[in-house]
């Protein structure tokens, strides 16, 4: 959308106004924003997304839950440490090299380390070892729960099978 002003720039600063239950939008680009006084407040403060993250690796370290060695994207060949230090992955295949560390830190940010919204009617198939995955560690989780240590050892093993096929399957 270009900018409602000058007409020539992509929009990227977008106002809406209610007055009287009368709604006003205005979609500026970020120079005719600034001509007429609006700027964001965060504009020149950085995300500290790399020291959130080595706070939580540190933390995750020192509580004796993880080792750090050496890990690294086999695409691009991006350590863990480097992640932790720039904030951001090198490419798409960070995600699966890294899922065993992100998991914690999913946890510890937002309780889950599981999507639990909608999902891409085209991703439904690839999500089924995932939800599979989830399935059964809340049953194992009961199992042990209710002392059903027969049921626990089996799930356990086919909760193994499944991650397993998931991360053969994760790396085609």
């Amino acid at each position: 959308m270009l900018c409602q002003d000058c007409k020539e720039h992509e929009a990227s600063v977008h106002l809406t106004q209610i007055v009287n239950n009368e709604k006003t939008i205005l979609s500026l680009c970020k120079d005719c924003a600034a001509k007429k006084g609006f700027h964001s407040p965060l504009d020149n403060v950085p995300f500290p997304l790399s020291e959130i993250l080595a706070g939580l690796v540190q933390q995750e370290h020192f509580e004796g839950k993880k080792t750090i060695e050496d890990l690294s994207c086999p695409n691009c060949l991006l350590t863990f440490e480097n992640f932790i230090q720039q904030g951001r992955f090198g490419c798409g295949e960070c995600y699966r090299t890294f899922r065993s560390r992100l998991e914690p830190i999913m946890r510890k940010i937002h309780g889950s380390s599981l999507h639990k919204g909608k999902l891409p009617v085209s991703e439904t198939n690839e999500m089924l070892p995932i939800r599979e995955e989830e399935r059964l560690e809340k049953e194992l989780k009961k199992a042990v729960e209710t002392e059903d240590f027969e049921r626990a050892a089996d799930l356990r093993d086919k909760l193994m099978t499944v991650k397993g096929e998931h991360m053969v399957q994760g790396s085609k």
